[in-house]
């Protein structure tokens, strides 16, 4: 099998010539099958290195697809799909709520199938979107920075801890920027119904002249190099993965409740190969039944059993509750009150 690794002019002039995208990509790259007689084009918000594994086997139970495989941000896929009408067949998020809206407006082909068929309930809607992994929300610590103080379990005791010891966590702190990651604002408006301590909790990190960043990678390696003494809210399957070569940082689930968000595929309606993006959607699934893929892409398939809540584990339920602070005037609320908490608190 081999891999076509593009230029940074090839991928522009692909863009130019066959996409015509005002959108921005982070990263392209075509995989070219032994006998290919159908492209399957994939946009999507996972990293590279981190969905390889599981494009690698799906094309080795498919060796006639060649995958095309584009990475944008969750802001960035919504404005291919939504805006531009990009030429895409399958559109993979961790936004469950923008995927939602993309079903919801119209965007995505119903789809039923034996694979789709054994997803719990909480992990489809309308058979338009499909969830196939559940990844938690967790803060991640140096353990450096924490010698001397105990690390919290909770959000009441991270308050506190904050509130007693701002001299230790001045400008050491790191959180999503919601007015520019998707999967940020949609975390901070879910936690914002879950629990009275978010909106104390944001004031308290404003007053610390908290860092704000667009992805988990960056919070985890600036924990990592101790920079910031944590990151809250960064995504739990990210940061296992980078830290089996990291020393010294530590993930803590919330002991008061962790966030579980899904990541989602849809077909879209205007796809060209929506027999190949049926089969990805199958295969993706069904990865319960393959922990080596889970294991190789630090990406944990979603559980059929219902344990979620024995754990702990808040899943943010898809449907058209995810709506609600996708509304113009509810956004442009919450971003302001965001705004004053957090950015405006900074001295």
């Amino acid at each position: 099998m081999r891999i076509i690794y593009l230029t940074a002019w090839l991928i522009a002039q692909m863009i130019c010539a066959t996409l015509a995208n005002a959108f921005e990509i982070e990263e392209q790259k075509l995989y070219k099958s032994p006998t290919g007689t159908g492209n399957l084009h994939i946009i999507s918000t996972a990293d590279i290195s981190s969905f390889e594994p599981i494009l690698l086997a799906f094309q080795e139970e498919n060796p006639n697809i060649d995958i095309d495989y584009v990475v944008a941000s969750s802001a960035q896929t919504m404005a291919a799909i939504h805006d531009e009408r990009a030429p895409f067949d399958l559109v993979i998020s961790s936004a469950m709520d923008l995927q939602t809206k993309l079903a919801n407006d119209g965007f995505a082909q119903t789809y039923v199938s034996s694979a789709t068929d054994s997803l719990p309930s909480w992990a489809k809607w309308r058979n338009q979107v499909f969830a196939f992994t559940q990844e938690p929300a967790v803060l991640v610590v140096s353990e450096h920075a924490f010698r001397d103080l105990s690390i919290p379990n909770t959000r009441e005791e991270l308050i506190e801890l904050l509130r007693d010891n701002p001299q230790e966590f001045w400008g050491r702190v790191g959180t999503y920027d919601v007015r520019t990651s998707g999967f940020g604002y949609m975390l901070a408006t879910q936690n914002s119904r879950n629990t009275d301590s978010f909106w104390r909790l944001t004031e308290v990190m404003g007053r610390l002249k908290t860092r704000l960043y667009c992805c988990s990678g960056e919070m985890i390696d600036d924990v990592a190099s101790g920079r910031l003494a944590m990151a809250y809210n960064v995504l739990g399957s990210y940061a296992e993965k980078r830290l089996q070569t990291m020393d010294g940082v530590k993930i803590v689930p919330m002991q008061d409740f962790v966030s579980l968000m899904l990541r989602t595929s849809i077909i879209t309606t205007n796809a060209k190969n929506a027999s190949a993006a049926k089969r990805m959607v199958d295969f993706l699934s069904m990865m319960e039944t393959r922990p080596e893929l889970s294991a190789a892409s630090g990406l944990p398939a979603v559980q059929r059993l219902e344990t979620t809540a024995a754990k702990g584990l808040r899943p943010i339920r898809l449907g058209p509750g995810l709506l609600v602070f996708l509304d113009r005037l509810k956004r442009e609320t919450f971003i302001r009150n965001w705004q004053n908490s957090i950015v405006q608190n900074n001295p």
